[in-house]
C-alpha cells in the first residue's frame, strides 16, 4: 500500500511518528496523524481543511487538550500543588548535568528497550485511516494516496480521536470528498 503514497503522504507518516515520539506516545495514534498534515506544508489536505474552514490554531489547539490529561500533566500538576515547580527542578538539573540531562535519562529514553527510538507501531484506529485513504483513493478513481486521502481516513475513522477533533469543526466525510475532487480537478486544469 506505502508504494502508493505520494511523497507528501510518506512525509505525513514519518512526521506523525515524529509526533508521536515528541509527545512520549508508545503509539502513532490519529491525533498524530492529524497533526503531521498540518507539518507537511502545501498538501492537498490542508487546502480541504482550509476551503472546510477548518483553522490549524483550532485543530492544534484541540489536539493538545486531548494530551492535557495525559499522566505527565497530571504528574505536574499533583507535585506543583505540594509545592514542587517541575519546571524549577529541570533547570537546576540542567544547570547542573547540562542541556537535556533529563532528556537522557533511562525513563525519558522508553525504560530500557529505549522505545522512543527506532518505529513506533500503529494504533488500530491509525492503522485504519491509513487503509480507508487507500479505498478513499480508489473510490475517487486516484492512482495515488495523497495527504487529503489520508484526510479523508481520518474523518471516516469514527475510533479514532482526529475524527472526534474534525468532527467538532464541522468536518464530515462527504463534503470534505467533495471538496478533495474539486480541488483535484482544478489542479488537474491548471497543470
Amino acid at each position: 500500500m506505502f508504494e502508493r503514497f505520494t511523497g507528501e503522504a510518506r512525509q505525513v507518516v514519518v512526521e506523525a511518528q515524529e509526533e508521536a515520539r515528541t509527545r512520549a506516545a508508545d503509539e502513532i495514534r490519529t491525533e498524530h496523524l492529524l497533526a503531521a498534515i498540518y507539518i507537511v506544508r502545501d498538501n492537498l489536505a490542508l487546502a480541504v481543511l482550509d476551503e472546510l474552514g477548518v483553522e490549524e490554531a483550532d485543530v492544534l489547539r484541540d489536539i493538545d487538550r486531548l494530551h492535557a490529561g495525559s499522566p505527565r500533566a497530571l504528574d505536574a500538576e499533583a507535585l506543583s500543588s505540594i509545592g514542587i515547580d517541575l519546571d524549577e527542578v529541570r533547570r537546576q538539573v540542567e544547570e547542573a548535568f547540562g542541556p537535556g540531562a533529563l532528556d537522557r535519562t533511562r525513563a525519558a529514553l522508553g525504560g530500557r528497550s529505549g522505545g522512543l527510538f527506532g518505529h513506533i507501531p500503529f494504533e488500530g484506529p491509525s492503522k485504519k485511516a491509513l487503509e480507508l485513504s487507500l479505498r478513499e483513493a480508489l473510490h475517487l478513481g486516484h492512482d495515488h494516496i495523497g495527504a487529503e486521502h489520508i484526510l479523508l481516513g481520518l474523518v471516516h475513522t469514527e475510533g479514532g480521536a482526529a475524527h472526534h477533533v474534525l468532527a467538532a469543526r464541522g468536518v464530515r466525510l462527504e463534503p470534505a470528498r467533495a471538496v478533495v475532487e474539486k480541488l483535484v480537478r482544478q489542479r488537474k486544469a491548471a497543470g
